[in-house]
Order: structure tokens, then C-alpha cells, then sequence
């Protein structure tokens, strides 16, 4: 029995849920469209919000010879297939899923053939093609995002799915439930109507509570092998970063919820440093500690210890005084402004001035090469701790 998704597999763009900045009257595809003439391009953009969907409805509505290929499932054979029935043809629509995932004999093997426009590339990605795909396939296409679809562009798909449900019973609420739980992914929404459906007994009334019974938790995008994955830890960081105690729990339960530790303890080791830093530098112990309480109870204790040291994180004053300054320092190394270690202070010296033999443990001597003299690459920020340090710093060195 087909998929009430692949049922509902547009013909035309303008049957599409949703992407009306590319499809619809006026808009870039439908004119490409209507003016019968296609150029190669990628789409990205989240699972379950079109992409397969626009591919499908362009080759349809323009009638042209077309070939799906998948980037990890289909070999180099398949492609030179493809590129045989393109010469034949004199031109070809080659729809390309995982493009991101196309190896290099793969790409080196179409490039010439997108150039001359034997072959139209119709590529399809979840992840960022400005990070993922091949330069060289990126100059050839235009690149285009696919947005989230909204709760009622989930509703309107779902409506039209009902209509392919003998029978079916549901009101209102509940299509709005499935549309919440489904986190703007048509595909999943579809999916849970359609289960809901086939678990009704003779009188196909699909409830809410029915719904619950199913799924009762929302489906958000969250691959730890695509941009998803990186986009909720990079939104962790930065809400830690911006000093949102709220949002940063947010990200953090969405971690928790796919059970990624792992992630959650690098980012928050280097969160602890890099933007916390000076301004609290018991943070980094306590951060250690938490990874370590986490690991001893694991999941789903692990959390709470988690929760008490993300919320200080959130609260605590943040420097990035440290972080600058190693890559200030680093940046002159791999620039070449380096400059040879003084004598005075290299292994063989007899002229060293020990600073432990001095007034307070220091004593006025040159450290950096003669070429970096006076350069400063730390840089206070202005806190309690590193406001602290420093006035002890400086009488120290006042008192000599």
C-alpha cells in the first residue's frame, strides 16, 4: 500500500505546501516554469518541508526526461548511465538527493556535463550547501533556501491528506495537535495522521487522545550528522553566551532529549573558557564536576546536575579576555612575527634574575622577542575577578 505522503506528491508547483517565496504566481520557479526553461540549482533546507516535493512537480509540470539519483546509494556506474541516456536525449533533468554527500569522482564526472547544460542539476540537501558541497558544483547552480512551513501550512497539507482517508472523522484541534507535534515537517504530520488513521476501529474518528497515544512528544530537527545537530549546539553556546538562562535550558533539554552527552560536554567545557573565561574561573571546575556526576548516574538523573551548572553558566559574568588573547598570540605566530627567545631568559643564561629572589616574587626583566617588545595581547574586561587580579598584579609590580 503506497504512503499517504507519496499520495499527495505534488504534480504541479502550484499544489506545493508552503516555499511561496519560490513557487506561486510571480515567483522564481513557477516563472522558470512557465517560461519552460530550467536551470541547475540546489535546494536546501530541513527535512519534510518540500524539497523532494518542488523536484518532482518541476519535471512533471515540464514533462522533460529526468533521472532521481541518490549521492550515497547510487555508484559511478549508475551515473555514467545517466550521462549516456543525457547524450541521447540532448538534455536531462538529473535530481540528485544527499547531493552534499556526492563524492569527488562523482562531481568530477558531472561537471563538464552541468557546464555545457547537457545535464540540469536538480540537487537536494539538508545541509548548508555554502559549507557541504564541492566549490567547483557550487559556481555551476544557483542555490536556493527552502523555509520551515508554518502550523497552518502543516494544517492546509494535512487537510488535503483527509481527503485521501476514506471516512475519516477529525476535528479541528486535532489537526492542529499533529501540526504542533510535527515541528514543521509535512512528511512526519502526514505520517502521524495516517498511522493515527489505520489504529481507529469502524468509525475512523481520530482524536486527540488518539493521537497521544502514538506520539505524544514533538519531532524537532535534530540529525547529529547534518546542520540540525549543529545548529541547536550552536544555539546552546550563544544563549549561554548572551546570558538567557531560559534559552539556554531550552537547548539544552533538546540535547538531552536525543540523548547526546557527548556534544553537551564538549560544548560546555568550551563555553566555560572561551566565554566565561576570567570572569568566573570556578566555573570550569564546576563544569568538570557536572560531567562527572552526569556519567556516575547517567540518564535521566544526569540531567539535573546538568540543569544547575548550564543555569550558573547562563547567570555567570562573562570575559573572553583569555580567548582573545591565545589567538591574538597564535595569529602573530602563524603571521611569522615570532623573533628570537631573549638570551637572558633561555636555558644556557647566567644572567637570569630569578623573580623568587626578589620583593614579591618579581622583578622587572624582558620576556618577549626584541622584534614584540611592548606588545600587549591580553586585554582586561572589566569584572570583579579580573578587576581583582589585576589590581593585585600591578602592586605587585608597585611595590619594587
Amino acid at each position: 500500500m503506497e504512503l499517504l505522503s507519496n499520495i499527495l506528491r505534488p504534480e504541479k508547483l502550484c499544489d506545493v505546501v508552503g516555499q511561496g517565496h519560490l513557487v506561486g504566481d510571480g515567483k522564481i520557479l513557477s516563472n522558470m516554469v512557465k517560461n519552460k526553461k530550467i536551470f541547475s540549482f540546489i535546494l536546501h533546507g530541513k527535512p519534510g518541508i518540500g524539497k523532494t516535493s518542488i523536484a518532482n512537480a518541476i519535471v512533471k509540470e515540464l514533462g522533460i526526461q529526468h533521472r532521481f539519483l541518490n549521492a550515497t546509494i547510487n555508484n559511478k556506474k549508475d551515473f555514467d548511465i545517466v550521462i549516456e541516456e543525457a547524450k541521447m536525449q540532448g538534455e536531462m533533468i538529473v535530481i540528485i538527493d544527499e547531493i552534499h554527500r556526492m563524492n569527488k569522482d562523482k562531481q568530477d564526472l558531472l561537471l563538464p556535463y552541468i557546464e555545457s547544460g547537457l545535464i540540469i542539476l536538480i540537487g537536494l540537501t539538508t545541509s548548508n550547501p555554502y559549507h557541504k558541497i564541492n566549490p567547483a558544483i557550487r559556481s555551476r547552480v544557483q542555490i536556493f533556501e527552502l523555509h520551515e512551513l508554518s502550523k497552518e501550512d502543516i494544517i492546509l497539507g494535512l487537510k488535503r491528506g483527509c481527503e485521501k482517508l476514506e471516512g475519516i472523522s477529525i476535528d479541528d484541534e486535532t489537526l492542529e495537535y499533529i501540526a504542533t507535534l510535527s515541528s514543521g515537517d509535512f512528511r512526519s504530520a502526514l505520517n502521524l495522521l495516517e498511522v493515527s488513521y489505520f489504529s481507529t476501529d469502524d468509525e475512523k474518528i481520530v482524536s486527540t487522545d488518539l493521537v497521544k497515544t502514538i506520539n505524544s512528544k514533538p519531532v524537532f530537527f535534530h540529525d547529529k550528522n547534518e546542520d540540525g545537530h549543529y545548529d541547536v549546539l550552536s544555539a546552546f553556546q550563544k544563549s549561554i553566551r548572551g546570558s538567557d538562562v531560559d534559552a539556554s535550558l531550552h537547548y539544552l533539554g533538546r540535547l538531552l532529549e536525543v540523548g547526546d552527552l557527548d556534544s553537551i560536554y564538549r560544548r560546555m567545557s568550551v563555553i566555560a573558557y572561551e566565554d566565561i573565561g576570567l570572569a568566573n574561573p570556578s566555573i570550569g571546575p564546576k563544569v568538570m564536576a557536572a560531567i562527572h556526576a552526569s556519567e556516575l548516574i547517567g540518564l535521566p538523573e544526569a540531567v539535573i546536575p546538568l540543569g544547575v551548572v548550564v543555569t550558573e553558566m547562563a547567570l555567570s559574568p562573562k570575559s573572553n579576555s583569555a580567548y582573545l588573547a591565545i589567538h591574538a598570540a597564535i595569529n602573530d605566530i602563524r603571521s611569522g612575527t615570532t623573533g628570537n627567545v631573549p638570551n637572558h631568559i633561555k636555558t644556557s643564561s647566567t644572567i637570569y634574575k630569578y623573580p623568587h629572589d626578589y620583593k614579591n616574587d618579581w622583578v622587572f626583566q624582558e620576556y618577549m622577542p626584541s622584534n614584540l617588545k611592548g606588545k600587549k595581547y591580553y586585554q582586561a574586561k572589566i569584572n570583579k575577578y579580573e578587576a581583582n587580579i589585576n589590581k593585585l598584579y600591578n602592586e605587585m609590580k608597585g611595590g619594587n
